[in-house]
């Protein structure tokens, strides 16, 4: 089944322009939604759907650096590309910095546009991705019991049966049990598969954080 397609939500206090863009994107057979004002996007935008933010950043009210943090604050992963008449360079920093694709300058080119809007996409494809394989692996690791989950984390931090059973106060024997089992249900079938799908749940970051706090 395909995926709808994604939408140029474009929000401007300047209708001159957001009709303008607007016209510009749809011509290129983009989707295009356009807002006044960032509180009329906040209040229809439904959050999952698939597309980018074009926004403009001096606004009354609620600027677009303002607009980002809410996003942010809402869960809300939409890739944002910037528009601004000023070519503010300490603000443009710290847009990238907090997840925008582009900060582009007003009268902005069409081309640019238009590439920063693709790339917003594919940002916006790679992220659902991830998302969706972090939801599978969760799913995986809750089949696990809590003495499975200990064991994992120590075979992702790099011990080895014979370690992981004087840590945990058991025999090797049950280790090696308990570390067929998680192997079966989290569809792993070496060590390496084992540390990628623990890498992208967070369960490594996590063992490691522990051995540096052991060590």
């Amino acid at each position: 089944m395909n995926e709808p397609a994604p939408i140029v939500f474009m929000v401007d206090d300047d209708p001159s322009v957001l009709k303008a863009l607007a016209l510009l994107l749809r011509a290129m057979d983009l989707n295009v939604i356009t807002f006044g004002t960032p509180y009329q996007f906040l209040e229809q935008y439904a959050p999952g759907t698939h597309g980018c933010l074009v926004l403009d950043f001096s606004m009354p009210d609620l600027n677009g650096l303002q607009l980002q943090q809410e996003l942010a604050a809402r869960d809300i992963e939409l890739p944002v590309i910037f528009l601004t008449g000023r070519g503010d360079i300490p603000v443009s920093v710290q847009a990238m910095k907090q997840g925008a694709v582009d900060f582009l300058t007003k009268p902005v080119n069409g081309q640019d546009l238009v590439a920063a809007i693709h790339a917003a996409f594919e940002k916006d494809r790679m992220s659902r991705r991830t998302r969706a394989e972090q939801g599978e692996i969760r799913q995986k690791l809750a089949t696990l019991t809590p003495r499975e989950r200990e064991v994992l984390e120590h075979v992702v931090a790099g011990k080895l049966n014979k370690q992981i059973a004087a840590d945990l106060g058991t025999v090797e024997k049950t280790i090696k049990v308990h570390r067929a089992h998680l192997m079966t249900k989290l569809k792993a079938r070496s060590l390496a598969d084992l540390v990628r799908l623990a890498e992208r749940a967070g369960v490594l970051s996590k063992a490691q954080d522990q051995n540096d706090y052991q060590a």
